[in-house]
């Protein structure tokens, strides 16, 4: 069965920079959504950054500008580079692959990764 495996969270000061890692454990379909989301306890899940069907990448509002999202289809990783980090994307961050780009349609998630930013 095929897994999703996050990696690079830690913990970084305000202004700080990380990039996280999700490798596939096999050949994924790449038409699919390739999504990060991140969570706080006792909110919904967020959608943070999309590589959608046609190979666009998009962004929510509150990353826009900060993070990036790439893929490297022959090491069947997909990155997220995380720059001027903020306290408040203090998160577990979660890649997924959906039949198409949003929540309610992702198939497969990571297990997540922990990112902790301080002031």
């Amino acid at each position: 069965q095929v897994q999703l495996q996050e990696s690079g969270g830690g913990s970084v000061q305000t202004g700080g920079s990380l990039r996280l890692s999700c490798l596939a454990s096999e050949y994924i379909y790449n038409k699919y959504c390739k999504s990060w989301f991140r969570q706080v306890p006792g909110k919904e899940r967020e959608e943070v950054a999309v590589i959608d069907s046609d190979g666009r990448a998009r962004y929510s509002d509150s990353v826009k500008g900060r993070f990036a999202i790439s893929e490297d289809n022959a090491k069947r990783t997909v990155y997220l580079q995380m720059n001027s980090l903020k306290p408040e994307g203090t998160a577990m961050y979660y890649c997924a692959r959906g039949l198409n780009c949003g929540r309610r349609a992702v198939f497969l998630w990571g297990q997540g990764t922990q990112v902790t930013v301080s002031s």
